[in-house]
């Protein structure tokens, strides 16, 4: 299926009124960097509240140990586990290896890649964290920012992909992974960036979501553009906000398993009614919406701040649920 046919837009399922905290899924973000040359924190703990105000019933960080206390402080709703790390506050690949497998355990969707740095600044953990959250089968992940810098340094990254992922790259980062994938569409041109992200996702057995002013989501076979939004989102953070938009809808609503290529075929089991790409879709168009509706409030084209944006979330998920 390509862009030009129509695509049926999904509506948001109803929330089990009969619910508790697991049965909405538990969203694990790993991220943060406690490096002292490039200590980063808001961008992981943004992602975990994303996930929240998206319908999560529990989010977990996963980031370097220092980083535990001031992250739960900004974010007292949300769980968290550190990272051992070395006496430059480095994590330590081998030493983190089994706290981010019990992790991963509780885990019904996964976000790796917000600040966690630079491999010049993070060291080889980056690389190795993102190669073993990629390397599990059951739970799916959104793949975003340092993650898919550090894959993109990687030969031969495609073949480490194992886990049902949605790929979540800005224009440059794109860039930089396309060009070991040999694809030399613009990802930044109008005319092509729909081309573009089918080719990713079908050179990588991914979803693909190419953020900009008009996003576009692939899965290999179906294309669509978002043709929401607003030019306030234009600031630091609202990427990281749509991460952990997409994982707790997938936590929610996409069931366990391979959710790839051929998906549009496979059965939804009850409770389960979306897939990746779906997911993604309506994903980007909540964010979307919560942008415009901020811009509303505000009568205001900029200023917005990504918290801000979290608090919107609920509103704009609700005018894309099923009756």
């Amino acid at each position: 299926m390509t862009e030009g046919e129509p695509i049926e837009q999904p509506t948001l399922p109803p929330r089990d009124a009969d619910g508790h905290k697991g049965t909405f899924g538990t969203v694990v973000v790993v991220g943060g960097c406690a490096a002292r040359e490039a200590t980063m924190l808001g961008a992981p703990t943004l992602t975990a509240r994303a996930a929240l105000r998206a319908g999560a019933g529990l989010a977990k960080l996963a980031l370097p140990a220092p980083l535990l206390l001031p992250a739960l402080e900004l974010l007292p709703s949300a769980t968290a586990v550190g990272l051992p790390v070395d006496v430059h506050d480095r994590v330590v690949p081998h030493l983190a290896a089994e706290t981010l497998d019990d992790a991963l355990a509780s885990a019904d969707a996964v976000v790796i890649g917000p600040g966690l740095g630079p491999t010049d600044h993070a060291g080889p953990a980056v690389e190795s964290m993102t190669l073993r959250v990629l390397s599990q089968r059951e739970i799916p992940v959104v793949v975003d920012a340092d993650a898919l810098n550090v894959l993109a340094s990687m030969t031969g990254f495609s073949r480490e992909i194992q886990a049902s992922s949605i790929f979540t790259p800005h224009p440059g980062e794109f860039a930089r992974l396309a060009k070991p994938l040999n694809i030399t569409h613009d990802p930044k041109d109008p005319a092509t960036r729909s081309t573009a992200c089918e080719a990713m996702a079908q050179r990588l057995g991914v979803v693909c979501v190419l953020k900009g002013s008009k996003t576009v989501v692939s899965d290999g076979q179906r294309t669509w553009t978002c043709d929401r939004g607003h030019a306030c989102l234009a600031t630091g953070g609202t990427g990281d906000v749509l991460g952990g938009v997409i994982a707790s809808l997938v936590a929610q609503f996409v069931a366990p398993g391979p959710q790839m290529i051929g998906s549009i075929k496979m059965p939804k089991p009850p409770g389960k009614p979306l897939d990746l790409f779906d997911a993604a879709r309506l994903g980007v168009l909540a964010h979307a919406i919560a942008g415009e509706n901020w811009a509303t409030s505000h009568d205001a084209s900029a200023g917005l701040l990504a918290t801000e944006l979290t608090d919107e979330l609920p509103a704009a998920l609700e005018s894309l649920r099923a009756k």
